[in-house]
């Protein structure tokens, strides 16, 4: 037995110095391969890698790296791929191509601030030239169709307003937040507060459990929160009260916006579309412009917060979730989705969040010594001071995990 434990530490003491050496002894040709295949998912042709070693050669990585983002398949497989997960709730990439994936792959290909992929009046559409079906509010038929007939997104990607596009008000767009897509996963059924955690999980990587705070003031949780489930008042107070009271502030951003689809007909909503309650419009149940789901179980604390507008309050400016970086500049209240979507996007937690999603997708794996923490702080710096361009994240992560 002693034998046998020495043997196989003897073999794993072996391995991990072959695997060591392996890694040290990389030239540029490997290195550029293996940028290659991990930023683009495919191997590159036997000129471009003499070309991207010769770049890796000169101390010239940037270059060697977006070579590789210069192929289609960044686009229609990594970036795709990278997104996919965000649109819906189980997070899986196994979902049809659409108008969230599409306006991120748009943002990052064009090298624009990448905050705006929260709050801007944008999103991408496939190239009308190509014959596609016309973009719809009720279907996904144009995001289908421009996927299975195999056009390059790099190429066939095109850039419109929301307010355009899909005749939402210029002030109640958001970015991806207000796609088809993140309202038909989102805004579905619900109370609206899926929009809030999910946006929180994708885009500042941190899910509410990781946000309990339970010193705040709870005066703005909604009524369908029971101050003693099962009978038990510890349980809202110890447990309950610490994600509501941050959450439902600021998930009134939300109030006018709604999935609506028929439940007979459409039980999952493929048909839905996202609804906004303009200046003016009233919904029945609640009388005001706030969408009935705000006031579904009302009666479980009829002394809790009803809400009446889409006026929301980050109550995270205090108390430990301030390290997620909240911008100074920005008044931490407003009213709606675009305004909130800024807020999020403009904290460091946005920023670092996105570096950590890349090194995922570029090294294989999770950032997880003290080396790669510094690296996620470098390049998260690096990020901010190139105006925010996703590019620039792909091509030091790359510089990073290329001797791997």
């Amino acid at each position: 037995m002693p034998g046998s434990f020495l043997h196989r530490l003897t073999l794993g003491a072996c391995l991990a110095l072959s695997l060591a050496s392996t890694s040290l002894l990389a030239g540029p040709r490997e290195q550029a391969l293996q940028i290659h295949n991990r930023v683009a998912g495919v191997p590159p042709s036997e000129a471009l890698l003499l070309q991207m070693a010769t770049h890796i050669q000169n101390g010239q990585v940037d270059q060697a790296v977006a070579l590789a983002m210069e192929n289609e398949a960044f686009y229609s497989v990594t970036l795709k791929n990278m997104a996919a997960p965000w649109t819906n709730r189980d997070q899986t990439l196994f979902v049809p191509f659409n108008d969230y994936v599409a306006t991120f792959i748009g943002l990052v290909r064009d090298d624009e601030d990448f905050r705006k992929l929260l709050y801007e009046d944008v999103i991408y559409i496939g190239n009308p030239s190509l014959g596609l079906p016309a973009y719809s509010t009720s279907n996904n038929n144009h995001y289908e169709t421009l996927e299975t007939q195999g056009h390059s997104l790099k190429d066939n990607l095109v850039r419109r307003t929301q307010s355009e596009v899909t005749g939402l008000p210029a002030t109640a767009t958001a970015g991806v937040i207000t796609s088809r897509a993140a309202a038909k996963a989102f805004f579905y059924a619900g109370t609206n507060r899926a929009m809030l955690r999910f946006t929180l999980l994708n885009h500042l990587c941190r899910d509410l459990e990781q946000l309990h705070d339970t010193s705040l003031t709870p005066d703005r949780i909604r009524q369908d929160v029971s101050r003693s489930p099962g009978g038990d008042s510890r349980v809202f107070l110890n447990n309950c009260i610490g994600c509501h009271n941050g959450m439902d502030p600021l998930a009134q951003a939300f109030a006018y916006y709604d999935y609506l689809y028929d439940l007979e007909t459409d039980p999952e909503g493929e048909n839905g579309r996202i609804n906004y309650n303009a200046e003016g419009q009233t919904d029945p149940t609640t009388g005001t412009r706030v969408v009935r789901k705000y006031h579904i179980n009302n009666t479980s604390f009829r002394y809790g917060y009803a809400t009446p507008n889409d006026q929301w309050d980050n109550y995270w400016r205090r108390g430990m979730n301030t390290l997620l970086g909240w911008d100074p500049a920005l008044p931490g209240s407003g009213q709606g989705a675009k305004s909130l979507g800024m807020e999020l996007a403009h904290s460091q937690a946005f920023a670092s969040c996105q570096v950590e999603k890349v090194f995922r997708k570029v090294c294989l794996r999770q950032p997880g010594n003290a080396s790669d923490r510094n690296q996620i702080a470098s390049i998260t710096a690096r990020f901010v001071s190139s105006g925010y361009r996703l590019k620039e994240v792909f091509a030091a992560t790359a510089d990073y995990c290329k001797g791997d």
